[in-house]
């Protein structure tokens, strides 16, 4: 399991999804707020928009009025205060529609509709408009960005309905990744989030759950500034049926198999692997860190979840395992060693089995804020296999194989969802 972890480091439809100040906004002709700045300086993230696959991948899955009709709607704002409602509709508008468009309730475009990658994409065209609008105002540009961010990944809409009798089930999922190296690359648990997303569900024991979602960002910064905790701490503090009975981080790991990770651990130690960004960590494998803003935990913390139930229940198409592995350095010592059986006691986290990068990070800290709120509840980390099967050529953004294999993992999810939230 070491080396695998290794190894594997339309109009009408438009105005049903935004308020109507939103879908035909006001003074869009503004020429004071209609200022735009083509040589704003866009991220590393932003700069892959260049590339026209990403805008395909957009109008290919019935997106491209976002992008389209986003700058006019800022041109229409008067004041710091009406922007941040903007931002706030609008990505909440956002995520509605490719949660809609996931599940098969929006039609739209010739894409598989569990594809994840058209609101990757369109909501990175967005933030690109917002870096290049020039306001006649001033406006804390970081901050409209992060709330935009917040309500188009879900944050914001994540609340359960409350039926009594109904188990309640909080997951994450991730963005895209490795972008550099293939820019067509999607996320299989970004799909599942969307595919799960207010769905009600058969449990393996025949009672009945509802699962809510969030796809979180592969960027450090985000991380940095509370991403997760502003996920899940309304899920573990609700209280009664706004609260939840279980949560799981979910994120791509390894070829072939789905793994429950046993273990998080707190450092990050993945450099030379940067994030979405561009950016790396500061830790490496001989040199871990502890990121940023972490609350006060241990050094690596156990999962919760039914392991033997989900892995003695759910073994196809795709084995499910549990990995115990860890990197650690032993109490006393000042070389990383990577140990099959868990952690041994006072030793420092390098990596769980989850790795050192974000994926184990995300399980680290929902998981100690889990422990710190509500230390009764279920939770940890699952691994799905890598999504494989796009096209030989470059051009192609989509395939029989490939879509196969996304839509058999996220089935997969929900089986292992099935078994894991059964009530103990």
């Amino acid at each position: 399991m070491i080396l695998l972890r290794r190894a594997a480091t339309a109009a009408v439809l438009l105005a049903t999804f935004l308020p109507t100040a939103i879908a035909a906004p006001a003074h869009a002709a503004d020429g004071v707020s209609c200022a735009t700045s083509a040589a704003a300086p866009l991220d590393s993230e932003q700069a892959r928009l260049a590339d026209p696959r990403t805008s395909a991948l957009v109008e290919r899955a019935g997106l491209t009025s976002f992008v389209r009709r986003f700058p006019a709607a800022l041109c229409g704002v008067r004041g710091p205060a009406e922007a941040a409602r903007l931002l706030d509709g609008w990505g909440e508008a956002l995520w509605q529609a490719s949660v809609r468009r996931a599940q098969g309730l929006r039609p739209g475009g010739d894409l598989a509709t569990g594809d994840d990658r058209p609101l990757y994409w369109a909501r990175l065209a967005m933030t690109a408009s917002l870096a290049r609008w020039e306001p006649g105002f001033a406006v804390d540009r970081p901050a409209l960005r992060a709330r935009f961010e917040d309500a188009s990944r879900g944050l914001t809409d994540n609340g359960f309905t409350g039926r009594p009798g109904v188990r309640r089930v909080f997951i994450s999922g991730f963005d895209p990744f490795g972008l550099d190296a293939e820019i067509r690359r999607a996320n299989p648990s970004g799909s599942a989030a969307l595919q799960l997303n207010g769905r009600r569900v058969t449990l393996a024991d025949g009672s009945t759950a509802e699962i809510r979602a969030v796809v979180l960002p592969v960027r450090y910064a985000d991380f940095d500034a509370g991403i997760v905790e502003r996920a899940f701490t309304p899920r573990l503090t609700a209280g009664g049926l706004g609260s939840a009975d279980l949560i799981t981080t979910v994120s791509q790991g390894y070829p072939g198999i789905f793994t429950l990770e046993a273990w998080a651990g707190r450092s990050r130690s993945a450099d030379p692997y940067p994030d979405n960004a561009g950016a790396l960590s500061g830790g490496t494998r001989t040199h871990p860190v502890t990121a940023p803003g972490l609350g006060a935990g241990p050094e690596f913390i156990r999962t919760t979840l039914p392991a033997d139930a989900v892995t003695g229940a759910v073994q196809a198409p795709y084995p499910v395992l549990l990995n115990s592995a860890v990197t650690e350095i032993p109490a006393g010592g000042t070389a990383p060693v990577d140990r099959e059986d868990g952690p041994t006691a006072g030793s420092r986290a390098v990596a769980g089995g989850g790795g050192g990068y974000l994926s184990n990070e995300v399980a680290y800290r929902s998981n100690r804020l889990r422990g710190e709120l509500a230390p009764q509840l279920p939770g940890g980390h699952l691994h799905t296999p890598v999504l494989t099967g796009l096209p030989a050529d470059p051009q192609a953004l989509t395939g029989p194989e490939f879509e196969r294999n996304e839509s058999a993992i996220t089935s997969e999810v929900r089986a292992v969802l099935e078994h894991a939230a059964v009530r103990p």
